[in-house]
């Protein structure tokens, strides 16, 4: 029964994706909404967090850059303090054509190849964010002594995916309709011995932050609640 169920999904999605080609999309979501600018959109102050000014900028090596300018248009990344001391990294990658063609890097994928360990994945909802409860992805990361807790979602169009057959299946939706979905990926990760500390600080920056985006934005960046 599971090996039919695999068969008929993989068929739908041959089926759409042979007419998503017919269809030919030419209209660029990322054309037809306020334009996304991600240093704007993701305020550099707001509620108790602010950007730590003592974090030195990572600059990504030349063939990883490479690699980014390919997938994506933007690229965003801070790390936020509060008066309390929690410390949390924000990293945002904006991309105008997430057409069949194009694809995320999802940090399962990006830790390992930086070196880190993936000791988990954990589907979860976020609740509470901008009126949402967003479908996140929770990964257990560690380099050495280092523990990271990643918690992050994707955005494809108005749609947040958590799996990569999710993904497919929004892109051909959009693709059937004529249309070429721009797409984000919002990551939040902390350096923390306390996975659970870390996600619950992670939790309370994220639910503060959604208050403080403009209300244009709030679809691209959490999903439309109308879907």
């Amino acid at each position: 029964m599971i090996r039919l169920r695999v068969w008929i999904v993989a068929g739908l999605m041959c089926l759409a994706s042979a007419m998503a080609v017919v269809a030919r999309p030419s209209i660029r979501m990322a054309d037809q909404g306020p334009a996304i600018d991600l240093e704007t959109v993701f305020p550099r102050q707001f509620g108790d967090w602010r950007i730590d000014e003592r974090v030195p900028v990572v600059v990504p090596s030349p063939d990883v850059q490479a690699q980014l300018d390919k997938i994506y248009s933007q690229v965003l990344a801070r790390t936020y303090v509060n008066s309390r001391g929690e410390r949390v990294m924000l990293s945002v990658a904006y991309g105008g054509d997430q057409s069949d063609s194009m694809q995320v890097h999802r940090p399962e994928v990006c830790y390992p190849a930086q070196g880190f360990q993936v000791l988990s994945v954990q589907r979860d909802a976020l609740s509470g964010v901008a009126g949402r409860d967003i479908p996140v992805q929770k990964v257990h990361t560690r380099l050495g002594s280092r523990n990271e807790p990643v918690m992050y979602w994707v955005v494809v169009g108005e749609r947040v995916v958590g799996t990569n057959t999710e993904q497919k299946l929004a892109q051909l939706s959009y693709g059937l309709r004529g249309r070429i979905p721009d797409g984000m990926l919002v990551r939040v990760s902390s350096i923390h011995p306390d996975n659970q500390a870390a996600y619950a600080a992670q939790e309370r920056f994220l639910r503060e932050i959604a208050q403080s985006i403009a209300p244009q934005y709030q679809s691209r960046v959490f999903g439309s609640t109308d879907l």
